[in-house]
C-alpha cells in the first residue's frame, strides 16, 4: 500500500528572526517645489467681489422693474402692451381671476359750465364728470376718475359765459356718452 505523506510546509521555527524592514531613503531626496497658494487668495477674491457686485446690480434692476410695473410708469401709454395673463398667479402664488385687457383711451373734449372751476384744474388731475339737464333735474355721473390732459391757458380771451373747454382721457364708450349728453346737458366736474 502506498503511503501518503503530507506535503505541507513545516511550521516556522519559533526562534526565527523577523524579516528586515525596507531601507530608509537617502537624505535630501525631496525635490524643490513652488510655494502653495491658499484658496481664496489672489484673483479668486477679486472674482468673488465682481460676482457679488453683479448679483447686487441684478437684484436692484429687478426691484426697479417690479416697481415700474406696479406703478404703471414703465408703459408708454394705455393699452400699449399685453395686460395680465388669464389664470396667472399673483405674488402669493394663488391663481387670480382672468383679467380683461384695459380699455383703449381716447381724448374727449368737454365744455364745463363753470369756467372758474376749470381754472383750478391742471393736466394730470383726475375728475368725475357730472351731467345735469337743468335746475331741479336729476344729475348723473358720466365719467369717474377721468384724467385731464389739456386745460385752456390763462391768456385765452373770449367769453367765459359759455364755460371752458377741457380735454379728458377716457375710454371710447365714455367719450361717446359725454358727446351725446353734451348736446343737451351742462357739465360740471368734481376733483378726485
Amino acid at each position: 500500500m502506498p503511503s501518503y505523506t503530507s506535503s505541507s510546509p513545516s511550521p516556522p521555527s519559533l526562534f526565527a528572526p523577523p524579516p528586515l524592514p525596507a531601507p530608509a531613503p537617502p537624505p535630501g531626496g525631496v525635490p524643490p517645489f513652488p510655494p502653495l497658494r491658499v484658496r481664496g487668495g489672489g484673483g479668486h477674491g477679486l472674482r468673488r467681489a465682481v460676482w457679488r457686485q453683479r448679483r447686487a446690480m441684478a437684484a436692484g434692476l429687478a426691484l426697479t422693474a417690479a416697481a415700474l410695473a406696479a406703478s404703471g410708469l414703465g408703459s408708454s401709454g394705455a393699452g400699449s402692451g399685453p395686460g395680465p395673463v388669464a389664470g396667472a398667479s399673483d405674488a402669493s402664488g394663488s391663481a387670480s381671476r382672468p383679467v380683461s385687457p384695459p380699455a383703449r383711451l381716447v381724448s374727449a373734449p368737454v365744455r364745463i359750465a363753470d369756467a372758474e372751476t376749470v381754472r383750478l384744474l391742471r393736466p394730470g388731475d383726475r375728475v368725475d364728470v357730472i351731467a345735469s339737464e337743468g335746475a331741479g333735474a336729476d344729475s348723473r355721473v358720466l365719467a369717474k376718475g377721468a384724467r385731464v390732459t389739456r386745460v385752456p391757458s390763462a391768456s385765452v380771451g373770449g367769453s367765459m359765459e359759455d364755460g371752458a373747454l377741457i380735454v379728458l382721457s377716457v375710454p371710447r364708450a365714455t367719450a361717446t356718452a359725454l358727446a351725446g349728453a353734451g348736446i343737451s346737458a351742462g357739465f360740471a366736474v368734481i376733483l378726485c
